[in-house]
């Protein structure tokens, strides 16, 4: 069931008694919490922050939530742009630990219930609690916050299906099922309680909400430094950032986060510094990660063409090598039934089937073929084991080491690759074609978002295939040179 079933449109109330709720995704507008919010860098100011007198921000067509930060004249490279002070953080945890009773105990109780990799839920509680608290000392955070996020998780059902991939379906499903399963036993746990102890003021809480909170965090956290723990070192801590998380995102960043100890009272301040002379107009970029498109998607909202990054997942699976190398006219492979040593050289790496979380491999991206999986190539597509222990298991996997099994044994882990590519382009309905002319057309924006998501996976393999298509071009040059000496 996508969350795109059970979403229900925000009240129109302006005060900051909003129901806590969000709109579809497919009906996508880029508004904050409440027409108009307080200034927030006046805010950051007056609680002991600064703010670059050059830095403000603007709407941003491009950007996934419509705001941005821009300079407004040129910053010479080192400047400070932004420090927060560490009481303007937001962050799961506070004074209110020390209590036995009340709002934050119960926020701890369902935190509990949360698995790790799911990290924004239990910050996003937090979020939802100040959300819901009249006063609320980041009220005027969170009031400019987005009102809708991007995310797939509130993807109307048939634009979850348009995304075309596996993997990302199941995680989207995954997280889905999650919420509408923590809606259940966040209503169980709250049900009794009396309003004085009730996190989130007594409002209703639903999946809705729930969802909202989440992609606020995942597409606007970052994990820093927090206290410092017994042995010296420092927690690794979730927390928002006002106005810091406004700045959009770019793998050639103009600005960079740094952490600091303030001299006079030895706490940790949040900056953000100009990494590149910054010129007037320039809009304000960090860099939120070397990610695949399909974490930018799940947590961010967006998509970026020809990510160095991004990759396409598959599994190991010795029945779908077999395919592939038949296809590709590969005779006798061994991926279905290796030999002792073959399955000891699987097992160093990673790929003998004990856990089932280590048979992903990937193709495409800067590496072209992960190193695993051409290494078990190379190894079950050679006979000769004499010959295989020479190599030690790094130079294996490397494709930046040409043919260490010898140039034929190289041509058929390739055209595996190949094959394998084909195959994995084939499980897509559509083709790039015909997703581009759907574009073309008046789509809506969670839509547009799905089949650009798989136009990019689509078009990684088919440059990965070309790109395997060269080196066998180039090995079968060699050989053929090689055989008329």
């Amino acid at each position: 069931m996508s969350m795109g079933t059970k979403v229900m449109l925000m009240a129109n109330s302006l005060s900051q008694f909003r129901p806590l709720t969000c709109v579809a995704a497919g009906n996508i507008y880029h508004g904050r919490l409440v027409p108009q919010p307080p200034d927030l860098i006046k805010w950051v100011r007056r609680e002991g922050g600064f703010v670059h007198q050059g830095v403000k921000l603007t709407h941003q067509l491009n950007s996934s939530d419509g705001i941005g930060l821009m300079a407004t004249e040129e910053i010479p490279k080192g400047s400070d742009l932004i420090v927060l002070p560490d009481h303007i953080p937001l962050k799961f945890g506070a004074s209110e630990a020390d209590s036995e009773s009340g709002p934050y105990t119960s926020l701890v109780k369902l935190a509990q219930h949360i698995p790790e990799e799911l990290w924004s839920m239990k910050l996003g509680l937090k979020l939802l609690q100040e959300r819901a608290k009249k006063g609320s000392f980041w009220w005027p955070y969170i009031s400019n916050l987005p009102e809708t996020f991007t995310v797939p998780i509130f993807f109307q059902g048939e634009d979850i299906k348009n995304l075309q991939y596996a993997p990302i379906l199941y995680q989207v499903n995954k997280r889905c099922r999650f919420l509408l399963e923590f809606d259940k036993l966040v209503k169980e746990e709250l049900q009794n309680l009396k309003a004085s102890d009730h996190p989130f003021s007594s409002q209703d809480v639903d999946a809705s909400s729930l969802g909202w909170a989440m992609s606020a965090v995942s597409s606007r956290a970052f994990r820093l430094y927090g206290n410092k723990l017994p042995d010296g070192t420092h927690s690794n801590v979730p927390m928002m950032l006002p106005l810091i998380d406004m700045c959009n995102h770019s793998f050639c960043p103009n600005a960079e986060i740094a952490q600091e100890q303030d001299a006079p009272n030895g706490r940790m301040l949040v900056k953000v510094v100009a990494g590149t002379q910054i010129k007037q107009d320039d809009v304000l970029h960090l860099n939120y990660g070397n990610l695949s498109n399909d974490l930018f998607l799940l947590d961010y909202g967006f998509v970026i063409s020809s990510n160095p990054y991004d990759c396409v997942e598959l599994k190991y699976d010795s029945a779908l090598l077999d395919a592939a190398s038949m296809a590709a006219g590969i005779s006798s492979p061994n991926f279905s039934s290796p030999t002792p040593w073959q399955q000891q050289i699987l097992s160093l790496l990673n790929l003998d089937g004990g856990d089932p979380q280590s048979l992903k491999v990937s193709l495409g991206g800067s590496k072209v073929v992960e190193d695993r999986l051409l290494a078990a190539l190379r190894v079950l597509l050679s006979n000769d084991e004499e010959l295989v222990q020479k190599h030690d298991l790094d130079t294996l996997k490397s494709i930046s080491v040409e043919a260490p099994l010898g140039i034929s044994n190289e041509i058929a882990a390739f055209r595996t690759l190949i094959a394998l590519c084909v195959i994995a382009l084939g499980h897509f309905p559509t083709k790039i074609m015909e997703d581009e002319a759907l574009l073309k057309q008046k789509v809506s924006a969670s839509s547009e978002l799905a089949i650009q998501f798989r136009i990019q996976k689509k078009s990684l393999i088919i440059d990965s295939m070309r790109d395997l298509t060269r080196r066998v071009k180039l090995l079968s040059s060699k050989q053929s040179l090689a055989s008329q000496v």
